[in-house]
């Protein structure tokens, strides 16, 4: 079944969900015991294997750690063929991602791993690669994607052995190294690189830093957004065309226009993907700079969001907060916290990434408070469910209990917020800066290629 048969069927499905529920409630929702039936829409479809007419369900969920996600189980009952399928039901990440795994214990085969249609992997040690798009996304593990490697590499080893016998003894050679990658006698490194940006490998020390995984965000080139399908105005039409997108005269809207009043755009809710609103409105915060603030409240299921993100472009130093928390007042200090600063508290060997909590504007106190609730998350807590262990359950547990300490005012803690855009901020209570450290820095290469900096032009940006 083709990618284009799918995007038919996907199209159909919403149209039939919208016709039967009228949005009443979410397009995405967990599969629970409270929710023991979930919309499934059958549709009839032409069979691969036989050409006769099958039956094809389709089941909108998410998955912890995955946003939303289209289950696709086709099965003829004329052939018996069947085939199931996962496709990303969520919006196309702004940027890719690449994520570098150091397999050296068996828990890191165990680690759950979460690939799309648009993931490479590759093992380092044996020069193996599986190109994107030639794999169907899927949930599994590390070592499940080694196990169905060494499937597809057997799949026509019976035959190739009769005709091309020296290339299946090459073959074969390949798969025995495979097979040793999981008796771990030496570690390897597994590579996941992903142009959507819709994949992900479980950290089992979570909430406490990965040591073995690192992730990096990059911006996609041209012809990746292209595979994307995803195009500029200037290439899906022009102002003087009946394009789908148009440009905005200049001047329409007065920089007094945006300060002055809540702007509103359709969007579609980020836990259940309905549509709904998003408020916008640019403010200025005392002795710093522009920011925007957006708001969205969903009427379908009622979630709420708040981000904070900066109008004053990138400045030309990062930023190196350090602040002591020790006591009420401490926890009332401001904070704008950019969508590009990372989080640390060394006192509770937590990291939080740039992109994990998002552009915020609160306290101290606040930004704690933040930090719990998204662990507190179902999604998070459960760790995919049935799949969570003792040991991981009792550590999440532990680091809560610590939390509400720090947050009781029991022991102090040092705040560590890194922005290499410079676009964060925390309020200063005193002349003297106590408690706080604030250290401007040169960004490094990678810094700046992350930013998108490295191939910006400034100076006769219209010549070719």
């Amino acid at each position: 079944m083709s990618d284009k048969f799918y995007n038919l069927k996907h199209f159909q499905f919403l149209f039939s969900y919208f016709t039967k529920m009228g949005a009443s409630k979410p397009i995405f929702r967990d599969l629970n015991a409270e929710d023991p039936e979930p919309e499934a829409t059958e549709i009839e479809s032409l069979c691969v294997n036989c050409h006769a007419n099958g039956i094809t369900r389709l089941l909108l969920t998410k998955i912890p750690f995955y946003k939303e996600v289209v289950l696709m189980s086709f099965s003829c009952e004329q052939c018996g063929f069947e085939n199931n399928e996962i496709q990303s039901g969520a919006a196309i990440s702004p940027e890719g991602v690449k994520i570098n795994l150091r397999v050296e214990t068996q828990a890191d085969l165990n680690r759950q791993l979460v690939k799309s249609d648009y993931t490479s992997i590759k093992i380092v040690e044996l020069d193996f690669e599986i190109p994107p798009k030639s794999q169907k996304g899927e949930v599994t593990t590390v070592e499940g994607v080694i196990n169905r490697s060494i499937a597809g590499l057997q799949q026509d080893q019976v035959a190739r052995r009769i005709q091309h016998p020296e290339t299946a003894a090459q073959i074969d050679e390949f798969i025995q190294k495979l097979e040793k990658l999981k008796d771990l006698n030496s570690p390897f490194t597994l590579i996941l690189e992903d142009i959507s940006g819709n994949s992900f490998i479980e950290n089992p020390q979570a909430p406490k830093k990965d040591r073995n995984c690192t992730t990096h965000f990059f911006k996609r080139t041209k012809e990746q957004d292209h595979e994307l399908g995803i195009f500029t105005p200037a290439e899906v039409g022009n102002e003087n065309s009946s394009g789908i997108l148009h440009r905005i005269p200049e001047n329409e809207f007065t920089l007094e226009d945006l300060e002055g009043e809540v702007l509103q755009f359709p969007t579609n809710c980020s836990n259940c993907n309905s549509p709904c609103q998003t408020n916008m409105k640019m403010t200025k915060i005392p002795h710093f700079k522009e920011v925007v603030i957006m708001a969205t409240s969903c009427d379908t299921c009622g979630h709420r969001t708040n981000e904070v993100k900066s109008g004053g472009g990138i400045e030309p130093f990062g930023v190196h907060i350090e602040v002591l928390v020790n006591g009420r007042e401490d926890f009332s200090r401001d904070v704008l916290k950019s969508e590009t600063c990372s989080l640390q508290i060394p006192e509770l060997e937590l990291e939080v990434g740039p992109h994990a909590l998002g552009g915020r504007f609160t306290t101290v106190e606040g930004l704690l408070v933040a930090i719990k609730e998204q662990l507190d998350n179902p999604n998070f807590s459960h760790m995919f469910g049935d799949s969570q262990t003792a040991e991981s359950k009792g550590r999440l547990e532990e680091f809560f209990k610590r939390l509400q300490e720090v947050l009781d005012g029991k022991f102090k803690i040092t705040v560590v917020l890194d922005d290499p855009a410079g676009n964060s901020y925390i309020q200063s209570l005193d002349d003297e800066n106590k408690g706080l450290k604030i250290t401007k820095y040169e960004r490094t290469f990678e810094q700046n290629e992350e930013l998108g900096l490295n191939d910006m032009k400034t100076e006769n940006y219209t010549s070719d």
